[in-house]
């Protein structure tokens, strides 16, 4: 089986148009090329994949002259599901630059009441943290002077850390 003219035609203008269409900065248009693109390609794999015949499966009554190699059906599935992924993939971008550019100036910072509580524990968890550290100090002092942590007025702990401005606030 010889080539038809009508599909080579057909896949020229396709690479054609797809690669035009591409060269566009919108997303969209590079969306719309590489699905002309991706058709072209298997439309290239279905001329190039030669006369049609019997199926590929032998069962011991089919003359192996006469199937047809199940090579290109192979490539051209394989070209499908890749065209299908990078599509998805390109639909993802469009839909996440289309989202950024309708929040204006706010970005990808929107801040909602459940972020702001967490940074208040995550405050609350510093404090925390500072006064044990000012606890493990103490008990450096008090080992390393020997002294008995019962004879001291404040139990051994040693001085208090100041406690900052914004400490102040997150305790209240």
């Amino acid at each position: 089986m010889s080539a038809s003219i009508t599909l080579v035609v057909l896949m020229a203008v396709l690479y054609g148009t797809g690669v035009y269409v591409m060269l566009e900065r919108s997303l969209t248009r590079i969306l719309i090329g590489f699905l002309l693109v991706g058709n072209a390609t298997n439309l290239l794999i279905f001329v190039m994949s030669g006369r049609s015949g019997d199926s590929p499966i032998i069962d011991g009554q089919t003359d192996a002259a006469s199937t047809v190699d199940p090579v290109p059906q192979v490539l051209m599935l394989t070209a499908i599901v890749i065209n299908f992924g990078v599509t998805a993939f390109i639909l993802a971008l469009i839909y996440r630059s289309w989202w950024l550019s309708n929040l204006g100036d706010e970005g990808d910072d929107v801040t909602t009441g459940e972020e702001e509580d967490d940074a208040a524990e995550a405050d609350q968890a510093q404090v925390f943290h500072r006064s044990l550290e000012g606890d493990d100090a103490a008990v450096r002092t008090v080992l390393e002077e020997g002294g008995d942590a019962e004879d001291d007025i404040d139990g051994g702990r040693g001085p208090e850390p100041e406690a900052s401005e914004r400490d102040r606030d997150v305790m209240r």
